[in-house]
């Protein structure tokens, strides 16, 4: 989700549920390092609970960098083993390093004796050509004995040869029974499961069969579906209503750009609040103008047209 949850998005995510917990973006630890760090790690205190997600190969440099943001207060240091991008496996981190399950295991281990908060990996069922059966499982016995009890684990392989990102979100077939076997053989770990899930519904029959579900693209794509999340999966609370989500948010806008930030720097994560609802396009057209001509007045004018829609909707 690199250049998608950022703390804008994340902001706006958590005034849809309360519960859930959020990533960040995919952050390379010798960024962190060598960085502006302040400027990278930043997050409100409404985030909580949240993750900071590292990319990297090294484990002093990781270990290091989970350091930092532990000390910023994150809930939880992931590490991602799942990213297929080209660029990073340029970098020699993200899906690639599946075929190093040694080193990742010494990153685990340098990286929990860094911090006290958990240490979490997330990744695929492999890459290329390699069996996801023995080997996934030594590579999911490695990184527990290095001391990570919560895998998140993208029910897909990486092609890392012959697919780009985007084919590689789409195109490996999705095999969520052997996620379900991940957690049968390894009890004892968390075991998250991610990997085209559309719908709550969807959400609560893995739940079903493992500890966890991520929501990545569809959480992004149809943000309101977060709206339903504690009530549905949590027991708690109900769902927020989408005109009092874009307010809140449309202070948040006016406080960013009262510190000389931009107004799109947050709408552009909000394009989808009204998907399948009346006003839905004529709300992404309202946001989606240059930048310059994004002023409050004009976002709560959206605002207002999104609502009227709705209401006219709801009286035929």
């Amino acid at each position: 989700m690199i250049d998608w949850t950022d703390r804008h998005c994340r902001y706006f995510h958590r005034l849809l549920s309360a519960r859930a917990r959020l990533y960040t973006e995919m952050i390379v630890a010798s960024a962190v390092l060598r960085g502006d760090a302040a400027h990278l790690l930043q997050f409100n205190d409404c985030e909580h609970p949240v993750a900071l997600q590292l990319g990297g190969a090294d484990p002093a440099e990781l270990a290091a960098a989970a350091r930092i943001g532990a000390e910023f207060g994150y809930d939880e240091i992931n590490l991602n083993v799942g990213c297929p991008s080209d660029k990073v496996q340029s970098g020699r981190f993200g899906a690639c390093l599946m075929a190093e399950p040694a080193l990742v295991g010494e990153c685990v281990a340098a990286m929990r004796g860094a911090v006290s908060v958990p240490v979490t990996v997330k990744h695929r069922l492999g890459i290329d050509e390699q069996d996801t059966g023995a080997r996934l499982d030594r590579f999911v016995e490695i990184l527990s004995q290095a001391g990570c009890d919560t895998l998140i684990v993208h029910a897909r392989k990486a092609w890392l040869n012959g697919l780009d990102p985007k084919q590689n979100r789409e195109i490996p077939p999705l095999d969520y029974q052997r996620v379900y076997r991940l957690k049968q053989d390894f009890p004892q770990l968390r075991i998250v499961l991610n990997g085209g899930i559309t719908d709550l519904d969807q959400a609560a029959d893995h739940l079903s069969h493992v500890d966890g579900v991520m929501l990545g693209r569809a959480a992004y794509q149809t943000p309101y579906l977060l709206a339903g999340v504690d009530e549905k999966l949590f027991g708690a609370g109900r769902p927020p209503l989408r005109g009092k989500v874009a307010e809140a948010m449309l202070d948040y806008i006016e406080r960013h750009m009262a510190t000389g930030g931009r107004a799109n720097h947050v709408t552009r994560h909000m394009l989808g609040l009204y998907h399948g609802r009346p006003g839905a396009r004529m709300w992404r057209r309202r946001l989606s103008v240059a930048a310059d001509e994004l002023t409050l007045e004009r976002l709560r004018a959206a605002l207002d047209e999104a609502e009227a829609a709705g209401a006219r909707a709801a009286a035929e």
